[in-house]
């Protein structure tokens, strides 16, 4: 039981992480944009993003299904059913709650720091950067909101990913498949990894916050 319970952690860790880490790359610097830079529609363009950030996880998974399935538009990739297609599926939840709160934390700057910023001559980059340092709490905010987002939702991943075991078996979903077969003993062994790791993602967060804030 430890061994399988043990894989299902690491790959949980795996599929979120990974999806993470591409939502922050994407979202942080499209957030930062959006609140300094507005664009046109900018008011459709947030309504996207407030909607995504509430997206039913069920809907994204049969998007995902949709475009990674045979027929699809991405069908040829041959992700679905592979951690690929979970870790696409997160990265859908993910990116819309790291843009929107990221937005959201840029715009609480004080705005005349940007001004002085520019009287100084520094490059629309270097503006942008040095907002988001002063946001960086409110950004930290956002990216473990994400986490805790993907790695407790079992909605989007299991119909691209088939629950298969030693493959696409991650903890929420193994879960499900456990009470279902009246384990128990292993659904409450998974359910406690679970709970230790947002337990341990947002003691991080907390230690992050106070170096960052000092």
């Amino acid at each position: 039981m430890l061994d399988a319970l043990f894989s299902i952690c690491l790959l949980s860790l795996y599929v979120s992480g990974l999806a993470l880490l591409i939502a922050t790359a994407v979202g942080v610097p499209i957030g930062a944009s959006l609140a300094l830079r507005p664009v046109p529609g900018q008011r459709l363009v947030e309504g996207v993003i407030y909607t995504g950030m509430g997206l039913p996880p069920v809907v994204v998974g049969l998007f995902v299904y949709l475009l990674l399935s045979r027929s699809g538009p991405l069908g040829w990739l041959g992700w679905l059913f592979t951690p690929a297609a979970m870790v696409t599926a997160q990265v859908v939840i993910a990116l819309p709650l790291v843009t929107g709160l990221t937005m959201t934390a840029v715009r609480h700057v004080n705005p005349d720091l940007r001004s002085q910023l520019r009287a100084l001559g520094a490059t629309p980059l270097q503006v942008t950067w040095a907002m988001l340092r002063e946001a960086r709490s409110g950004v930290l905010v956002a990216v473990a909101a994400a986490f805790g987002g993907i790695i407790s939702e079992v909605g989007a991943v299991m119909p691209v990913g088939g629950n298969i075991e030693g493959s696409t078996r991650v903890l929420t979903t193994a879960i499900v498949l456990e009470t279902r077969k009246g384990n128990f003993e292993l659904s409450l062994a998974l359910g406690g990894a679970l709970l230790g790791l947002a337990f341990f993602s947002n003691l991080l967060l907390l230690c992050l916050q106070g170096r960052v804030n000092r």
